[in-house]
């Protein structure tokens, strides 16, 4: 009986350390590619910690959705895309990179050869560990958009921690 709980305690243990060095890993890595980018915030140190709320309020019609005033005003102040032409008919070309398989230098080579520009919104874990790639879709001319909870990047002002 005594063995049993001896384990049972042990096992606790080891999942209690397991977590609690997954949640220490997490914050580094948040921290990491925060500080990274501090400097870069319209070439200040500081940053606003006021968090917002991002979403759309759906239209009738087909019409275009309402951002809400200040989600639009932050738009509008940083020259941001959200939404497009609703005179125009565009597509816009995304890719998410939450993690590399291989294939985005190809698609960053047939994007070049065709003129064509995409948006590849990436993680923080993405640009720590694929920093060529990442200075390459700026060298190509391609956007790169914010793809995390935490502030990573303005414009082709982008520096890599790496």
């Amino acid at each position: 009986m005594k063995e049993k709980i001896g384990m049972i305690c042990f096992t606790i243990l080891i999942c209690f350390l397991f977590v609690f060095s997954i949640v220490e890993a997490n914050k580094k890595q948040n921290i990491l590619a925060t500080s990274a980018n501090v400097q870069y915030v319209n070439n200040s140190s500081e940053l606003s910690n006021k968090k917002i709320g991002w979403g759309i309020k759906r239209a009738k019609d087909h019409m275009q959705p309402d951002l809400g005033s200040y989600n639009q005003s932050i738009i509008d102040q940083y020259k941001g895309i959200c939404m497009g032409n609703k005179e125009k008919k565009y597509v816009y070309l995304t890719f998410d990179e939450g993690y590399e398989a291989g294939y985005t230098d190809k698609i960053l080579e047939v994007l070049k050869q065709n003129q064509v520009t995409a948006t590849f919104f990436i993680t923080a874990h993405y640009l720590n560990t694929q920093p060529d790639l990442v200075k390459k879709m700026i060298d190509y001319g391609q956007i790169v958009g914010n793809h995390t909870p935490n502030y990573l990047m303005s414009g082709r002002n982008i520096i890599t921690k790496c």
